[in-house]
């Protein structure tokens, strides 16, 4: 999760702010009002610090903005995925990922607001890294369960997005889905449906 503003902002009187602190900041903003909310002046507010510390990191608006979409690649993709590598049973990772990414997902506007976003070229850079490497990690999952290729890769897409979908409800309409232990267990019968489903012709 990104750190609370108020936090930051008291760290940085302690201690000079570092480019992390901004991306991570960014990325808050982002989270409460899409790109337009990446503004030099009320960030360095929020974090208790001038405009200096601003530019002692990054050479303007768009180096933050990379930085930050850099960092949720980081830890909205590429952690989770690290964080299961030890987890041999490929059906266990596929239960994990869904768990772990589906209770962040629902703590995380940037789910949401950067495919909102889509038209920005930044954005669209890292959706389509981070789509293709979430997608391709499903799909090995899937191989590993036992489906052909081209089958593990339709079942990927299939998984993301019906993973997408979940996400838009849960910061839209929330009361549409199950919650708690009834949540769980939807959440298995949808991923039991895509284990265990008829091999494909």
């Amino acid at each position: 999760m990104v750190r609370r503003h108020d936090e930051v902002a008291r760290e940085g009187r302690r201690r000079r702010l570092t480019a992390q602190d901004w991306a991570d900041a960014a990325l808050s903003a982002m989270g409460e009002g899409g790109l337009a909310a990446v503004a030099v002046e009320p960030l360095a507010a929020r974090l208790g610090t001038t405009k200096g510390s601003f530019y002692w990191h990054f050479a303007n608006r768009e180096a933050l903005i990379e930085a930050a979409l850099d960092r949720w690649e980081q830890k909205a993709t590429e952690a989770i995925i690290a964080g299961l590598a030890s987890e041999p049973d490929p059906e266990l990772r596929l239960r994990r990922l869904f768990s772990e990414a589906s209770e962040l997902a629902a703590h995380d506007p940037l789910e949401v607001s950067l495919p909102a976003s889509a038209g920005h070229p930044q954005v669209a850079a890292v959706l389509r890294r981070v789509t293709e490497r979430r997608v391709g990690y499903l799909a090995q999952l899937f191989v590993e369960l036992g489906f052909p290729p081209e089958q593990a890769r339709r079942r990927a897409l299939l998984a993301y997005t019906g993973y997408l979908g979940h996400t838009q409800l849960t910061h839209a309409v929330p009361e549409t889905l199950p919650a708690g232990e009834d949540g769980r267990r939807y959440l298995d019968s949808v991923l039991d449906t895509l284990m265990t489903a008829a091999p494909e012709s």
